[in-house]
């Protein structure tokens, strides 16, 4: 494995942080797919032999159950001392005002909830899942920093918004002295590129810790584009993000599965090593439902891509019109629990 700081900080990371959305009670409201916590077991095992010492959940994930399999899990087969957990909070976990959103009172009770489902004293990186729009900036980031202070988080971080919505937040910590997101996890992938028009340079200049969810395209990436999983078939983010994919995308994927053919390699390889080769990277964030993803993922530290090999890979790439935010009032009846990342 290799380690990275994060960021502008001391903080040491795997080059991979294993996403945990996969570990979760498929009868709660999120996702079918989910993996309960026997069958979850061996992938954490896998993940901390192979010497990933990161892990990324959120409260929202198969109803608050996956933070309760991973905490248990991580307890079980790690020192706390050694691995970094990363949760998030924002996507309503009721139906009701103020069970959702990112506000002081939401916020100082969902970081507590998550401590109760993870078993922990602390949560090393806490992170907003999305911008909410219907609360100030200034009072989100002041819950932050008082929940920092407090001793329960040691870092915050910020998922996918607009960048210009990003520098403000980080202009705002500056001013009034408050703690600073030193992470942006947002949506990066080789069918979805408009992150590095504005907001990698911005990560790269602030120097911010940029951990990309979704880096091989909710699996479209790793298999010839016809070919169907029993995820892909009931993935209804997946099905969002890519359910009106054009020929571009589908020429995208073929220019992995050509170069995967001339090297010999998964494509799942192929497509995280692009990911991996860019500067503006610290860490990815894998899924994994089978031991083969975390063996290719690993695997894919060691890919080393020509500029002649990124250049076909990058070729077919026609811009999209921006998405991953997902930022809506918490309070809208018409937008579901399910989150995206």
């Amino acid at each position: 494995m290799k380690y990275t700081k994060f960021g502008n900080t001391g903080l040491t990371v795997s080059r991979l942080c294993l996403g945990c959305m996969s570990f979760g009670d498929a009868a709660a409201e999120g996702h079918d797919w989910t993996l309960d916590e026997d069958a979850s077991r061996p992938l954490i095992r896998e993940a901390l032999e192979a010497g990933i010492n990161f892990f990324d959940i959120a409260n929202s994930y198969s109803g608050g159950t996956s933070e309760e399999i991973t905490g248990r899990l991580l307890k079980q087969m790690a020192r706390r001392d050694e691995i970094v957990i990363a949760t998030k909070a924002f996507f309503p976990w009721r139906r009701a005002p103020n069970t959702g959103g990112l506000s002081a009172k939401a916020l100082m009770h969902a970081v507590d909830d998550s401590l109760r489902r993870l078993g922990t004293d602390y949560i090393d990186l806490y992170q907003i899942h999305r911008l909410d729009l219907e609360t100030p900036m200034e009072e989100i980031l002041e819950a932050l920093d008082g929940i920092v202070r407090s001793g329960k988080v040691r870092y915050i971080g910020a998922s996918s918004m607009y960048a210009w919505q990003f520098m403000k937040m980080l202009h705002i910590s500056e001013t009034k002295g408050l703690k600073r997101f030193i992470s942006m996890q947002n949506y990066l992938n080789l069918l979805y590129r408009e992150e590095e028009r504005e907001m990698l340079p911005l990560c790269a200049d602030q120097g911010v810790a940029v951990m990309p969810w979704s880096p091989m395209a909710r699996g479209k990436l790793t298999r010839p584009w016809d070919i169907e999983t029993n995820r892909s078939e009931t993935d209804l983010v997946g099905k969002a993000l890519y359910g009106n994919a054009d020929a571009s995308d589908h020429a995208v994927v073929d220019a992995v599965a050509a170069l995967a053919e001339k090297r010999g390699l998964p494509m799942a390889q192929i497509a995280l090593a692009w990911v991996l080769h860019k500067r503006e990277v610290t860490s990815p964030i894998i899924g994994a439902t089978k031991p083969k993803h975390i063996e290719d993922a690993v695997a894919a530290l060691d890919v080393e891509l020509s500029k002649e090999e990124i250049k076909s890979l990058e070729a077919p790439y026609v811009p999209h019109p921006v998405t991953g935010m997902f930022s809506m009032p918490k309070t809208d009846p018409k937008v579901s629990v399910l989150d995206t990342d």
